[in-house]
């Protein structure tokens, strides 16, 4: 298992949000919140499991973030993830009562998707 850096880990952490592209990078990325949670990245569909780029994040299994001008390929994972206890602390504690679409919604809480680095 591909694990992001102590200097990754503080970037994410910095960053208000990211550029998810998934798939083949046919569809523009998408702006994102995210919050890390023992050094693993999640991300969350506030409109559920049916947005386009949740589809393409679970069709495909891997896509690139954009972090500034800084570009990474990843892995994308959907099936079978057990989201930590702590993501919606860490969704509250980063983005405040706007989080809460993220968190307080279960459509949103079902398409949580884990990006690990390649």
């Amino acid at each position: 298992m591909n694990t992001w850096t102590p200097e990754e880990q503080t970037r994410l952490t910095e960053t208000h949000s990211l550029v998810l592209t998934a798939g083949d990078g046919e569809h523009p990325g998408v702006e994102i919140g995210m919050a890390l949670v023992d050094g693993r990245l999640y991300v969350r569909a506030y409109r559920g499991v049916g947005s386009r780029w949740y589809r393409a994040a679970r069709e495909h299994g891997r896509g690139r973030i954009r972090l500034g001008s800084e570009t990474r390929d990843v892995l994308l994972t959907t099936e079978g993830l057990r989201p930590p206890a702590g993501l919606d602390a860490a969704f509250r504690d980063k983005y405040g009562p706007v989080a809460d679409a993220l968190v307080a919604v279960p459509e949103a809480r079902a398409a949580t998707v884990r990006i690990d680095p390649v």
